[in-house]
């Protein structure tokens, strides 16, 4: 008991003050025992980060399908070539050939 005292009483007199102590305690407790402690933050900052590049991913996409649209819808040569160049559509009097590259 008095090696314990002596060990107390030789401590700087921060470490020794309630509210220090219990700080201390509270922010061990955040930083590493929580739901949310820094591991789980760091993940989900990540994740975020991902979900962010995919959301302007998509949304370039998008932009380019609304443009894609536009063009279609405007006139019937790019709806002609469109279903020439995707769907291998032609006309009655020609030939397609595919031409397969590896």
């Amino acid at each position: 008991m008095q090696k314990i005292k002596s060990f107390f009483l030789n401590l700087p007199p921060i470490f020794r003050n309630i509210f220090f102590l219990t700080g201390l305690v509270f922010a061990v407790w955040m930083l590493v025992f929580d739901e949310n402690n820094l591991l789980v933050q760091y993940n989900r900052r990540h994740e975020l980060i991902a979900l962010q590049k995919k959301s302007n991913y998509y949304k370039h996409e998008i932009k380019k399908v609304e443009k894609q649209y536009q063009e279609l819808t405007s006139s019937s040569e790019s709806q002609e070539q469109f279903a020439r160049e995707n769907y291998m559509m032609k006309m009655d009097n020609e030939d397609v050939f595919v031409i397969v590259s590896k």
